[in-house]
């Protein structure tokens, strides 16, 4: 557990150092971005607004009639109107995210009366185009033409050929908008790169909590197998000594110490089971599972615990080589069928059948007599061990099936039949 905290506190300040997703793709400038780009504008408007003071200065009174100059008496208005209208479309700037189109047209044509107003109109221009709508592209890019010829001919004419004009004015909002159609770009592939990492986050989420859920479900499956086993033992002996009182003390002490050796057992094969659970340097290496080669091992354990047990064949080629992974559900099988025969019919007699030949199919089947419970009332079982076991014999590739069918000379038995693949060439 103290790798996994370790790991997350790292992840989570990775996060804070990070920068915020708006701020890279441009959605919430940061305090410095948006000073940045305001001293920007600032020094174009100075700029033009010296430009505008050093001709009103060489100007003097020699103005062209008809202009709006001459209409104002003179250059030096002209330049207070210059500063005034450039001041007051610099006020328009933060709102250009809301109404990109009506800031940049506002400001472009207040070109056509102030050279300041060509910083606000540069910037309202840069922010308008990363939208990279033709349409706002193309109004906005008007008002620009418009406010270049407003103020070449009208504001204070200089005689300048209409096509230099057209041109200058076209050629500076193409840069404009080349630069803000350059930043959306980058701003939407910033977005896109996102998303992307979003989703591969989440599917990697989904990932590790299908694998969690499927090692959950091995755990207890697993968990099922080795205590349903030995419990039923337990139970099996312990009803023997609460329904016997004829028991003699050495027989007593016989059965409790069986109950106290399969208790501890029980208890060893949880703890290597929950072992696997452990992530640090402490934990201990899982133990080989069991597989069909211990079938008579385990067929022992149940004889000992008084529950007669015919293993009537074995595959003549041997079970060494059954794949692991069907030696192991095949033993898990088995063993499930028994521990359900002991809960279940208590005292009757267990046949166990194993047949099958590589190449072919593994065929397990396990019969008992349906008798009712004598010696104490038989464990409860929780209903999932059938379920289980299908569901084990499905994932190796095989098939159960399991129900009630009439013995040969009367009653009835319970049988369990499985068939799994057994890969390998025939000897």
């Amino acid at each position: 557990m103290g790798a996994s905290v370790t790991s997350a506190r790292l992840a989570a300040s990775r996060r804070q150092r990070e920068v915020p997703v708006e701020v890279a793709t441009g959605a919430r400038l940061r305090l410095w971005s948006r000073v940045w780009r305001y001293l920007l504008v600032l020094v174009i408007a100075i700029g033009g607004f010296s430009a505008t003071l050093v001709a009103a200065f060489e100007a003097g009174d020699a103005v062209v009639r008809g202009s709006l100059a001459a209409r104002l008496g003179g250059p030096e208005p002209l330049v207070v109107l210059d500063a005034a209208v450039g001041l007051a479309v610099m006020a328009l700037l933060p709102w250009r995210r809301r109404a990109p189109v009506l800031v940049g047209v506002v400001t472009g044509l207040a070109t056509g009366v102030s050279v300041t107003a060509a910083g606000p109109a540069t910037l309202a221009a840069v922010s308008m185009a990363t939208a990279r709508d033709p349409v706002r592209l193309a109004v906005v890019g008007a008002s620009w033409l418009t406010g270049g010829l407003l103020y070449e001919y009208l504001v204070v004419p200089s005689g300048t050929p209409l096509w230099v004009t057209v041109l200058a004015a076209v050629a500076g909002y193409a840069i404009c908008a080349a630069i803000g159609m350059y930043v959306g770009a980058r701003r939407e592939l910033i977005a896109t790169l996102y998303d992307r990492a979003l989703t591969a986050e989440r599917e990697r989420s989904l990932h590790v909590a299908a694998a969690q859920a499927a090692e959950r479900t091995r755990i207890a499956r697993e968990m099922h197998d080795v205590l349903a086993h030995r419990i039923s033992l337990v139970a099996m002996h312990a009803g023997g000594l609460a329904y016997r009182a004829d028991l003699g003390r050495d027989e007593t002490r016989q059965a409790a110490t069986v109950i106290q050796d399969t208790a501890r057992q029980a208890l060893t094969e949880l703890r290597q089971v929950l072992g696997v659970l452990r992530d640090d340097d402490t934990a201990a290496v899982e133990p080989p599972q069991p597989t069909l080669a211990l079938l008579e091992n385990l067929v022992e354990e149940v004889r000992a615990a008084g529950v007669e047990v015919e293993v009537a064949s074995l595959p003549e080629s041997g079970l060494a080589s059954l794949p692991p992974v069907v030696s192991r559900t095949a033993y898990r099988i088995v063993q499930e069928a028994l521990t359900n025969a002991r809960k279940h019919a208590p005292g009757a007699p267990v046949r166990v059948a194993v047949s099958g030949r590589p190449g072919g199919l593994l065929t397990l089947e396990v019969r008992n007599r349906l008798t009712d419970a004598a010696g104490g009332a038989p464990t409860p079982g929780s209903g999932t061990g059938l379920t289980g076991l299908a569901e084990r014999a499905g994932l190796a590739g095989g098939t159960l099936e399991h129900g009630t069918e009439p013995a040969a000379d009367a009653g009835h038995e319970f049988v369990l039949r499985a068939w799994l693949p057994w890969e390998g060439e025939e000897r």
